[in-house]
């Protein structure tokens, strides 16, 4: 931060296990990239190459190696990972990974079924290797996955060697923990924090309305992630307090009522002027 000021939440140094920010990039140019660094590359611990992308992208390698630079964390969005199982080259997906040096992968079953066991024996042998992220829940809005099945799969993943599981929320946010209005899904995301660790789940929350409903809910080191280029600033800034949505979160509590009572009756006083 530029300035030092009170009742700002401490937020930890990369690399870090609280408080991640997964940036996703679906086609930065090198240059891009550089200037997405330069702006934020502080603020971002990982960087997902959503669905295809990868295989699509110029200069991969650069790219790659330019985030790696930044002390950033890149890897492969699951969508890629299931297009190499579901063809049966799941060997060739690892050679790509060992190919290209990433630490770190993602499996997931969100656009094909994989059975549970299956998965996380997958999980199990990767993380042998690599970091290992995996996702719950399904890309497709019409199937409904209950809380308990979420906590098993969730809690299960994590045993078999996931360093985080991923909460589905598409890079529309309207699916998975998400209603398909982009509304958080409260009951679902209460009973699964009930059973699972919050630190231990990145949620996946690209629409701001979104971000401040977690970040109310966990505070500054929420874990977020498909968050675009241009909103990484505006996220940090959610996080501190440095926003509208959040200005009163980290106030004590008798100022913030104080605040909010002047701007009440300031409020009440234009109406009666009008």
């Amino acid at each position: 931060m530029n300035y030092e000021l009170p009742y700002v939440p401490q937020r930890e140094n990369k690399p870090r296990n609280a408080g991640l920010t997964m940036m996703m990039d679906k086609g930065l140019s090198l240059r891009e990239t550089e200037d997405f660094i330069q702006a934020s590359g502080h603020l971002t611990d990982v960087v997902k190459f959503g669905f295809g992308t990868a295989m699509v992208t110029q200069k991969l390698e650069e790219k790659i190696a330019l985030y790696k630079e930044a002390n950033i964390r890149p890897y492969f969005g699951g969508t890629l990972f299931e297009i190499f199982y579901a063809r049966g080259m799941y060997e060739d997906f690892l050679r790509l990974l060992d190919k290209y040096k990433l630490d770190l992968a993602e499996v997931s079953d969100g656009s094909i079924i994989i059975n549970h066991d299956e998965k996380c024996e997958l999980i199990h042998k990767m993380s042998k290797d690599r970091t290992v992220l995996s996702e719950v829940g399904s890309k497709d809005s019409g199937i409904i996955i209950s809380p308990g099945k979420w906590i098993k799969m969730m809690s299960t993943e994590l045993e078999a060697g996931s360093w985080k599981v991923i909460a589905e929320g598409r890079e529309a946010g309207n699916v998975g923990v998400f209603r398909p209005n982009g509304n958080a899904h409260t009951f679902l995301i209460n009973k699964i924090i009930a059973k699972v660790n919050p630190n231990d789940i990145l949620w996946e929350a690209p629409i701001k309305n979104q971000q401040v409903w977690f970040i109310k809910l966990f505070g500054a080191n929420v874990n977020l992630g498909n968050i675009a280029p241009n909103e990484m600033i505006p996220l940090e800034c959610l996080r501190l307090g440095l926003r509208g949505d959040t200005f009163f979160e980290n106030l004590p509590a008798d100022f913030a009522e104080r605040l909010k009572q002047v701007n009440d009756e300031e409020e009440v006083e234009e109406e009666t002027e009008d």
